[in-house]
């Protein structure tokens, strides 16, 4: 009981008013015309302007780490043999299936149809999902051909098409499939947007998180006293982490595009040397001292969620909830398609 009253309390203090006119179910356009909070935490200044102007915000030598993480079609629509309908959510592609979750009970060896030539059969249980095998063709070409883009609960009226969604809630880093959401604050980039930081001197790096379920569900008991989080695997490649390495050394701000590759970095960080992959379950809350990141490029987040602590780590809780009253005055556009904040 006592646990269940301090997660409770623990939640509170991270719960604002949600305006629903201001939850966003389209990306602006284009990408970097959207709002842009910026708030220096050496002066505590804070401006209004927009993503296109983060080439003049953005200090020259800069490193930008990026998640190229790929999102994949990951809803499956599936009938069972019976006739009724089963839909299933892969949350990874592993060899010749997928690991995923499946809104019926399903039975070890039944076999489930997305098509008269692909079906999928039931090997096993994982935990709270199961483990299926793709009979017919690849896993990839059964996403591809079957499956639809999954979006965050919130946006469950978003009235995106499938073709749209694909393209929508998609970053232009996107490279290395396995999410079943996107790193959405890569969602403000545009190839324009990359060629005047690159010219002011800004250097992206690239490092992989894949992002799951976890990242939406809400905080558990047992998370809040472990101070461990949902698991995540992620991957700095050696060229990564020659470049962090050569900036932390040079002096020069490392700043994260989005929360997942802040949580890559500082999970990479989390040694005594950096580490190249991995899987983290690491909670980033007040108290946590970053040995990574100088600065991070974000959305604005669900009330209670383990992504809102992890940005007032970065600022404090007060202050950050003084950004969020200031922008939703504002009419700024939340959660993921929404607007942006950048803390230097």
């Amino acid at each position: 009981m006592q646990d269940r009253q301090d997660l409770e309390s623990a939640l509170a203090a991270y719960d604002y008013a949600v305006p629903p006119a201001l939850i966003a179910d389209h990306p602006a356009s284009p990408r970097d015309s959207a709002k842009l909070l910026t708030y220096d935490r050496a002066s505590a200044a804070v401006r209004f302007q927009r993503v296109s102007d983060l080439p003049d915000l953005i200090p020259a030598g800069a490193v930008l780490v990026r998640n190229v993480t790929k999102v994949i079609p990951a809803r499956l629509e599936t009938t069972r043999s019976t006739g009724g309908k089963v839909e299933v959510l892969a949350t990874a592609v592993e060899g010749d299936g997928f690991s995923g979750l499946a809104n019926r009970r399903l039975e070890v060896g039944e076999e489930l149809r997305l098509s008269p030539r692909c079906r999928l059969r039931v090997e096993g249980e994982l935990g709270r999902g199961w483990r299926l095998k793709a009979l017919g063709m690849t896993p990839a070409a059964a996403l591809a051909r079957y499956g639809k883009t999954p979006l965050p609960p919130y946006m469950k009226h978003s009235p995106l098409t499938e073709r749209e969604r694909r393209a929508k809630y998609q970053s232009v880093f996107a490279k290395v499939s396995g999410s079943i959401a996107a790193p959405t604050a890569s969602l403000h980039f545009t190839p324009r947007l990359i060629a005047k930081l690159k010219r002011r001197g800004v250097r992206f790096v690239d490092v992989v998180l894949h992002v799951n379920l976890g990242t939406f569900a809400p905080l558990t008991e047992a998370q809040w006293q472990s101070g461990r989080l949902h698991e995540e695997r992620f991957i700095v490649p050696e060229k990564s982490l020659r470049a962090l390495e050569k900036a932390k050394k040079d002096g020069r701000p490392v700043i994260a595009i989005g929360t997942t590759a802040l949580r890559a970095l500082e999970s990479a960080a989390a040694g005594k040397t950096l580490r190249r992959e991995g899987v983290t379950d690491l909670f980033i809350r007040e108290g946590y001292q970053f040995r990574m990141v100088d600065g991070l490029l974000t959305n604005f987040h669900v009330p209670k969620s383990s992504l809102l602590m992890l940005v007032a780590a970065l600022v404090g809780r007060e202050t950050l909830f003084s950004l969020y009253e200031r922008a939703i005055k504002r009419r700024f556009r939340l959660f993921s398609f929404g607007d942006a904040m950048l803390i230097l």
